[in-house]
């Protein structure tokens, strides 16, 4: 089955580009997000698979692709970036059956699934750190502040432009830091560079607006930094599905994770990386078939 674009033109004037595939009218609705450097394009393969049975639609996020970019980076704080994903939702026919989040698309997902449970029936994380677990292992974590200091370095003025340099291959160096990219073929290298070129800034703004970072000498507010109950505490069916090779985020962000999500089912895949949506895709979709075969 085809996947299609079309445009979601929110009420608080923000627009999403956005993938499509599966019937307009099909029982089920699934939501895929993508996170940092990617674009709603990676989800073309696991959409096409459960097109049969549910309509996929995968935005592009602000800040990417041919979705509005807000300049300010107060834009992309969460609270704003909250109202898009609800926003979409409530477009598309709420509640949605399953949530899909992979890496900041999931920073976004795990606040709304808190905040907005009546939104989703269903929510499948992957790769993408629960907020108390990240703030835990970032204020704590020898290993995941170690992991994650490449944070600090994307927040600065002139990293965007540094990215973009020498045909952006500072930038698909760090694709192979986070998990060796041997998925990558000359095609999907061709799709990222044609996303990259339409601005970095956007996807950089969601580093630079979050609280979420390793202390540095100069900056330790992580250490007194605490997130309320109301954006820890989820209520929506959730399971993870995480590659316990994923250089940036550490399976350690998984511990103690029921004391947030009681209703949780986690799943391991030892040999996977950040990027397994494109190394298991025949596990994420299976992971989806299972979310949304367990609906009533």
């Amino acid at each position: 089955m085809d996947v299609e674009t079309f445009e979601l033109r929110l009420p608080h004037g923000i627009t999403l580009s956005c993938r499509v595939a599966g019937a307009a009218d099909a029982a089920r609705t699934v939501l895929l997000l993508h996170g940092f450097p990617e674009a709603a394009f990676v989800w073309d393969e696991v959409m096409t698979a459960l097109a049969p049975a549910a309509r996929c639609v995968a935005p592009n996020l602000r800040g990417y692709e041919r979705s509005s970019t807000p300049v300010a980076v107060e834009a992309y704080r969460a609270k704003h970036l909250v109202a898009d994903l609800a926003a979409a939702i409530e477009a598309l026919g709420a509640p949605i059956d399953v949530l899909v989040a992979h890496d900041w698309g999931g920073a976004v997902a795990w606040n709304l699934v808190a905040l907005r449970p009546e939104l989703v029936r269903r929510f499948v994380a992957i790769n993408s750190p629960h907020p108390g677990a990240f703030l835990r292992e970032l204020r704590d974590s020898a290993e995941q502040q170690a992991a994650s200091a490449y944070m600090n370095w994307l927040v600065q003025p002139q990293a965007a432009a540094l990215l973009a340099e020498d045909d952006f291959a500072p930038l698909f160096r760090t694709i192979d830091r986070f998990g060796r990219a041997d998925w990558m073929t000359p095609v999907l290298r061709e799709r990222y560079r044609a996303v990259w070129a339409m601005g970095l800034d956007g996807a950089l703004n969601y580093y630079r607006a979050s609280p979420l970072r390793p202390p540095t000498e100069a900056d330790r507010s992580i250490d007194t930094l605490v997130l309320p109950p109301s954006v820890l505490n989820v209520r929506v069916p959730t399971r993870v599905l995480w590659g316990d090779a994923d250089e940036a985020l550490r399976p350690g962000l998984l511990r103690g994770l029921n004391v947030w999500v009681p209703d949780l089912q986690v799943r391991h895949v030892a040999e996977a990386s950040h990027w397994i949506v494109h190394e298991r895709p025949g596990l994420v979709v299976e992971t989806i078939a299972e979310a949304l075969a367990g609906l009533p």
